[in-house]
């Protein structure tokens, strides 16, 4: 009964009719009527207005406001409106940055205080550069167990290992190794940021554009099983070998499994404890958000406990269980780190750096539509940058964006960048006065709050089901990014699952959608015939469209295609074409040699000359005009302007014209500079509608030039 009524309203809907008359207009005459503006400027013309530009007073003080956004939002700062709710939220964050702080710089590779230094120095200096008011910058997991690949792999516990004599064993020297991984990890984070600077300052903002949804997806959840596999020796209390390069995280999964018979029951009791009282607390916590305005601080709730427990059962001397150890009290003065290390980490700091970025600029741009501002993709990355770069002498791990404290920061009332400084506020009290009190922490209960906070990243894996139905190329590119991440590494995946990207875009433009377009009677408009039943075919005309650009990759596509479309065997037609004239000439040269001999009379005489049968002309068909819809098309390479020249030569010499249709300007751009316009090949052969086209196809034989007209 709906659907009936649904179509007598659509029947008794009154359309508004609209007659448009005039003349049938190519492109050489539409540029003529609309007097196009020539657009080659001189390159001394242009270098003079852009210097000019640059240099006035307006474009000056916009610049410098670009650089400093603070010097612009902190003014118009409105107390009433923002400050308690940025106070709250702050510090909530900040009681979060201290068991996240810690757990994260394990990830590192690195003594657990150098996570609260990452939690301090890079916030307050996002807070006077950053333009983005809600997220939450600090320590994350994917950068930090990207770090700990470097550090791992540059400064690996086989270098520290001393021979005891008293013992007569090789003693792991932690406190050396310690010191040349921090080292390590503070060349590779100063480098990220000058990496980061150096693309900001080049306007390379745009580089997230080739990190999709599905990609960054794919790759945070495939970083997100690499860092649940570091942490399964403090889970299991064993200590694996180290394994780098490529399957790295497959032999490490085998190595824990051979060391379960060696678990230390103790660590394995308390981290399975810290689990389920996290995962139990935040399901609370989920359900009193409506009710209570600020969340329970978990995670810090559960350090303190632990840290209670632990010191009170003594569990390492009983157990054996891991701790933190000493957490040194008060800042660290800032240092260069060893410079013969940048030389190592270089591609690893530009890896971190796209990854930090990427992730930071997308929750970025979620929170900024959400409500309605703007960030600065370019000066989000010099942000970064300088957050990482100046953080790095105070021996700093690389930072970026973390989803769950940007969610509280947001939910807790956070409106501004006041709040993020407020949480380094927290921060840095924790690390003078109150980090010395969590030595006996033990590391199971850190790991535990990482596996808990992953939580949101395995609930990607959802988005394999949901592609699936949508867009299946992107359910590839997310699984191709996955498996390449958890098989190659973060570092190595993320350069794998660009190039991944990217062919899937190069295998989509090689295999578009080739149709042929039919008028649905009575309008100008052309729909592909084998999509409307109602749509019919011009006769003799065939119109063409790729659903992709045209250029060096697909463009013998777009012949072969286009020659099946026709139903014509052109090779064959030519072939036979040239045979034809060949015995054309072979005639006139025979007739030509009896002419002279026989004398100026023979033409006279019956049979004087000797003649052949000539198979008629091919004209195996009634096409007489192939128009070509090029308005998917936004741009053309040689070899596309190339095949268009070959497609009309060709199509011509059996007596088929080509006309091009609805040609963007860059294509027009294109096809002057490669020089496909000629003498006898004009802009009378191009249209802006394929309706002129078809309209030029059908009158241009019965009607004078001057008469012809479109009427609708």
């Amino acid at each position: 009964m709906m659907e009936l009524n649904e179509h007598s309203d659509m029947l008794g809907r009154k359309r508004k009719a609209y007659t448009v008359e005039r003349d049938i207009l190519d492109e050489e005459e539409v540029e003529k009527m609309a007097e196009k503006v020539e657009a080659n400027v001189p390159l001394k013309e242009k270098l003079k207005d852009s210097l000019r530009g640059r240099c006035s007073g307006p474009r000056l003080r916009k610049s410098i406001l670009a650089r400093f956004p603070i010097v612009s939002w902190l003014p118009r700062y409105k107390v009433k409106e923002n400050l308690l709710g940025d106070i709250i939220s702050g510090l909530s964050v900040g009681i979060m940055q201290l068991p996240q702080g810690m757990a994260y710089a394990l990830l590192a590779a690195v003594p657990p205080v150098y996570g609260l230094y990452s939690s301090f120095y890079p916030v307050l200096i996002y807070f006077l550069f950053g333009t983005s008011k809600h997220i939450s910058l600090g320590t994350f997991a994917v950068t930090s167990v990207m770090i700990g690949g470097v550090t791992e792999r540059l400064a690996p516990d086989s270098d520290f290992m001393n021979w005891n004599n008293q013992s007569n064993s090789s003693v792991l020297d932690t406190v050396s190794r310690d010191q040349a991984r921090v080292q390590v990890a503070a060349a590779c984070t100063i480098l990220s940021g000058v990496f980061q600077i150096i693309l900001g300052f080049a306007q390379f903002g745009f580089v997230v554009t080739y990190l999709s949804e599905p990609l960054v997806r794919g790759y945070t959840t495939g970083a997100a099983i690499h860092v649940i596999v570091s942490q399964l020796k403090y889970t299991f209390g064993v200590s694996p070998k180290r394994y780098s390069g490529p399957l790295s995280l497959i032999y490490t999964v085998v190595e824990i499994c051979y060391l379960l018979p060696q678990t230390n029951i103790g660590a394995l009791v308390v981290s399975i404890v810290a689990i389920i009282g996290l995962i139990v607390a935040k399901e609370l916590n989920a359900l009193l958000t409506k009710k209570i305005p600020v969340p329970i601080p978990v995670e810090l709730l559960a350090v303190v406990l632990a840290t209670v427990i632990s010191w009170q059962a003594d569990l390492t001397g009983r157990y054996g269980v891991d701790v933190v150890g000493e957490i040194p009290s008060g800042l660290q003065p800032p240092a260069v780190p060893d410079v013969s290390y940048f030389g190592q980490v270089v591609g690893d700091a530009f890896a971190l750096a796209v990854v930090g970025y990427g992730i930071a600029i997308s929750l970025g741009r979620t929170f900024a539509l959400k409500y309605g501002y703007r960030v600065d993709s370019n000066q989000e990355l010099i942000a970064l940058g300088l957050s990482n770069s100046i953080g790095g002498f105070f021996q700093c791990i690389a930072i970026s964006c973390s989803m769950s404290r940007t969610m509280v920061q947001v939910s807790t009332g956070g409106k501004t960048q006041i709040a993020g400084a407020l949480s380094a506020v927290v921060v840095l009290i924790i690390t003078l006065w109150i980090g010395v009190l969590f030595q006996d922490l033990p590391k199971a209960v850190l790991a535990a709050i990482i596996y808990v906070n992953l939580q949101g990243m395995m609930k990607q894996f959802l988005d394999i089901p949901a592609l699936w139905r949508t867009n299946k190329v992107d359910m590839v590119v997310w699984l191709g990014t996955f498996i390449l991440t958890v098989l190659l590494n973060p570092d190595l995946g993320l350069a794998a699952s660009i190039a991944f990207s990217m062919l899937t875009v190069i295998f989509r433009t090689q295999l578009p959608r080739y149709s042929v377009l039919g008028q649905l009677p009575g309008t100008d408009l052309y729909r592909p015939v084998e999509d409307y039943n109602q749509v019919v075919m011009v006769p003799g005309v065939l119109i063409f469209r790729s659903s992709a650009t045209l250029y060096f990759a697909n463009a013998e596509l777009y012949q072969d295609a286009l020659e099946k479309k026709t139903g014509l065997n052109l090779t064959k037609l030519l072939s036979a074409k040239k045979k034809l004239e060949a015995k054309k000439k072979k005639l006139q040269k025979k007739n030509a040699k009896a002419a002279k001999k026989l004398g100026p009379d023979s033409l006279e005489v019956p049979g004087g000359i000797a003649t052949i049968d000539v198979e008629p002309e091919p004209s195996a068909t009634h096409l007489t005009a192939i128009i070509l819809d090029l308005s998917p098309v936004n741009f053309l390479d040689s070899v596309g302007v190339k095949t268009i020249r070959s497609i009309r030569r060709d199509y011509g010499e059996v007596g088929i014209e080509v006309l091009l249709a609805c040609c963007q300007s860059s294509v027009m751009e294109n096809l002057q500079t490669a020089g496909f316009f000629t003498d006898t090949v004009t802009r009378a052969s191009l249209f802006s509608t394929v309706h002129d086209a078809v309209l030029h196809c059908q009158s241009s034989k019965s009607l004078p030039e001057d008469r012809r007209s479109t009427s609708l």
